[in-house]
């Protein structure tokens, strides 16, 4: 049956599970429901916490025409009929329906403060629709055009300049700002007693910048998260049931992140992650890239730029996508031979490829976006001549050792035999031409069961069971 109409299975008989209690939360049906309400479809999976993996799968439309649930039921529906303990197993869930999280900026100045904000707001699972520095003169009607979530406001190092992030608190007070508000620039300013004068909702966070060259993101990263769940979620009206809102735990993207800081890291000295790692999670509507990485000492700061680089790091492309995107990605890479079969995706989010051919087309709208957001996440490495003589510049992540990639999206789960070889041959290599910190040889493998997703959302309350579970994909 097709998704856009109704749901579908995919599922593996086990052998009757133990009860677990294991990881702070009990389940007595030995198995828990991963559920991501996406944009397009809502993909609920079932997870075996004896085994460590996942044995089950099913798919709907996500209903946001109706409520979200309508799609989540039909889903949980389908996985009880193949395997009783679903109904009794809790779920956890994550969202990224109703458009996502949306995250407005503001700083002080664009490389400084407004810059290290939006880094924060991305590896906080949000998609940036404004960063307003005051350095620029931009004001209150640019944010609220932006038709933001979240608004993250930073500005000053800690002791440092109080002008600007008190004139932003000062605007969005006398304004009433009616939406939340994360702080997190200069401690010793005054923009939380602001806010809280002019009855803005509001959460404080550590500096994400405490001084020139450092970027410290795990304090307002975690404020975000907190924000999303307490006001967000709700404040989409997307069920009318508080049952949607106590199963979500994070948005799609913060919890993807975890899962993946997961494989990379591990859970201790004896329970080792991966390494270097870096994901490539193609989208109807963005082309999203995780990577976490050890830092060169000797580049550790990057003296060149004020906002340092961290080993965590999540770049979202808004202009590449399968579906929504699709016009906007054929354009960007110049294949105007594929404009009408883009704009047709982007007409029909739901389409699904059924001859050769689409399929054909397909593949050329995924080689493309992940090539272009490869090499944005990744940057380049190129020698100047400066002051001090010849030195390498360097912009993004350098991605050159990677050692592990991780591909994800449904043209990489469903394509055609040989479709992640091909989609991604032009962006892997020692040779590719242009200075490009590209993964030179790392071991590929697709993420066909959501499993990143739900290792993310079972890391704090089922570590051990998480931890399996991301192992599995390494086979």
């Amino acid at each position: 049956m097709s998704p856009s109409t109704g749901f579908e299975t995919g599922f593996e008989t086990l052998a009757s599970a133990r009860s677990s209690t294991t990881g702070g939360r009990s389940s007595t049906s030995g198995v828990v429901v991963c559920v991501d309400f996406g944009s397009t479809f809502t993909k609920a999976y079932v997870v075996d916490l004896d085994a460590g993996r996942v044995v089950g799968s099913a798919s709907h439309r996500t209903t946001v025409e109706t409520d979200v649930l309508d799609g989540y039921e039909g889903c949980r529906s389908a996985l009880a009929t193949a395997d009783p303990r679903v109904a009794l197993a809790p779920v956890y869930a994550c969202s990224s329906a109703g458009g996502g999280l949306r995250i407005a900026v503001l700083g002080n100045e664009d490389l400084v403060t407004a810059e290290a904000g939006r880094r924060v707001a991305l590896s906080s699972g949000g998609k940036v629709v404004a960063v307003l520095a005051a350095s620029r003169g931009a004001g209150l009607a640019e944010l609220v055009a932006s038709e933001p979530d979240i608004v993250l406001l930073t500005g000053g190092t800690d002791g440092g300049n109080r002008t600007a992030i008190e004139a932003w608190a000062t605007a969005l007070a006398e304004a009433r700002w009616p939406g939340p508000v994360v702080v997190a620039g200069n401690r010793e300013a005054a923009a939380e007693t602001i806010l809280g004068e002019g009855g803005v909702p509001r959460v404080v966070a550590a500096n994400v910048v405490p001084r020139i060259g450092v970027l410290a993101p795990e304090s307002a990263r975690a404020a975000i998260r907190e924000m999303f769940l307490a006001h967000v979620i709700g404040g989409k009206h997307l069920s009318a049931s508080n049952r949607f809102v106590a199963m979500v735990r994070g948005a799609t993207p913060d919890v993807v992140l975890t899962g993946v800081e997961l494989l990379a890291r591990g859970l201790d000295e004896t329970r080792p992650g991966a390494g270097d790692v870096v994901v490539v999670d193609v989208g109807g509507a963005t082309t999203d890239v995780h990577s976490v990485v050890a830092l060169d000492p000797e580049d550790a700061g990057l003296a060149r730029e004020v906002v340092a680089t961290t080993p965590v790091t999540r770049t979202v492309e808004g202009d590449l996508g399968m579906r929504w995107s699709a016009p906007s990605t054929v354009e960007v890479a110049e294949l105007p031979q594929y404009a009408a079969a883009a704009g047709a995706r982007a007409a029909d989010p739901g389409f699904l490829p059924g001859t050769p051919a689409e399929e054909a087309i397909d593949e050329a709208i995924a080689t493309a976006a992940v090539g272009l957001a490869l090499r944005r996440h990744a940057g380049r490495a190129r020698v100047v001549v400066g002051p001090d003589g010849r030195v390498v510049e360097r912009t993004g992540q350098d991605l050159r050792e990677v050692g592990l990639l991780v591909g994800s999206g449904g043209v990489l789960r469903h394509g055609r035999p040989g479709v992640v070889d091909r989609v991604f041959a032009g962006s892997l290599g020692a040779d590719v031409e242009g200075g490009w910190q590209l993964p030179r040889r790392p071991r590929v493998v697709v993420d066909h069961d959501s499993v990143l997703m739900a290792a993310g959302l079972l890391r704090a309350e089922h570590p051990d069971e998480a931890y399996r579970l991301v192992l599995s994909l390494l086979g």
